[in-house]
C-alpha cells in the first residue's frame, strides 16, 4: 500500500502506522516512495524461547566488542542501509532514514551497536512503544557483530519485561535463533496486549558481562 503524497512520513505517522500493525518500507535506498507492509504473515522472536548456538556463546565469552545503545543511532541506521553483497540495494530510502532519526531524538528508536575501538563492527535499531519493540534493521562489518547485538537485544528486552520483538519477516539468520511466522491476525492479538504494557528500555544496566547477558536471554552454560 503506497502512502499517499499527502501524507508525509513523519515520526508521529509512523508511531501511529506501528500501533496498527504496520512499517513503512522503499523499493530501493533512491527511490523517494514510500509504501506500508503488514505482512499476512510475520516474523516474531518469541522472547521466552530465544536460542544462542554454541558457538555464538563461545564468541560472546570472549567479549570481542564493547556493545552500547544510542551513542550513535544515525552511523547504525546509515550502516543499515549501506550496499552489501547479500543486500544490493535497501528499502531505507532519505524519507525513511530521516525520519527515523528524528523518532531516535524523540526517545522511540534506539540503536544496539557493537564496537571494536573507534570502529562500528556492527548493530541493529529499532523502535519501542509501550513493551513492544519493533526491530529494523541490522548490518556486520565484522564476525558475529549483527548476532551479538540481537543477543543482547534480547537480553534487554527481557529484562525489563517486553512482551513482543517483531522481526517483521522471517530469514534464515533469525530462524536460527528461534524465530516464528505467525499470521496477521495472531500478531495484532500480541501486539495490542504489548501495546496495553510498560516497560522501559533503558532498565538493564549496559555494563553487564557477557556472561551475565547470556543468563538474561535464558541460556544455560
Amino acid at each position: 500500500m503506497k502512502a499517499p503524497p499527502e501524507l508525509h512520513l513523519t515520526p508521529e505517522l509512523i508511531v501511529h502506522a506501528y500501533r496498527q500493525g504496520l512499517f513503512p518500507m522503499a523499493d530501493a535506498v533512491d527511490n523517494p516512495e514510500t509504501f506500508w507492509v503488514d505482512p499476512q504473515m510475520r516474523g516474531v522472536m518469541p522472547l521466552e524461547d530465544f536460542h544462542v548456538p554454541r558457538r555464538l556463546v563461545r564468541t560472546m565469552k570472549r567479549a570481542p566488542f564493547d556493545m552500547r545503545i544510542d551513542t550513535d543511532f544515525r552511523q547504525t541506521i546509515e550502516a543499515c542501509r549501506m550496499a552489501s553483497v547479500d543486500r544490493p540495494t535497501s528499502w531505507i530510502n532519505d524519507d525513511i532514514l530521516s525520519a527515523y532519526c528524528k523518532l531516535h531524538a524523540m526517545g522511540y528508536a534506539h540503536s544496539v551497536e557493537c564496537w571494536h575501538g573507534d570502529h562500528l563492527a556492527g548493530g541493529l535499531y529499532g523502535v519501542c512503544i509501550a513493551s513492544a519493540f519493533f526491530g529494523e534493521s541490522m548490518f556486520s562489518r565484522q564476525t558475529d557483530a549483527s548476532k551479538i547485538a540481537l543477543t543482547y537485544l534480547v537480553a534487554r528486552l527481557k529484562y525489563a519485561g517486553f512482551a513482543l520483538l517483531d522481526c517483521q519477516f522471517a530469514t534464515d539468520h533469525l530462524t536460527r535463533f528461534g524465530l516464528k511466522e505467525i499470521p496477521r491476525a495472531t500478531y495484532h492479538a500480541k501486539l495490542q496486549t504489548a501495546l496495553a504494557q510498560n516497560a522501559d528500555f533503558h532498565l538493564m544496566p549496559v555494563n553487564l558481562s557477557p556472561v551475565e547477558v547470556l543468563h538474561a536471554v535464558g541460556h544455560k552454560s
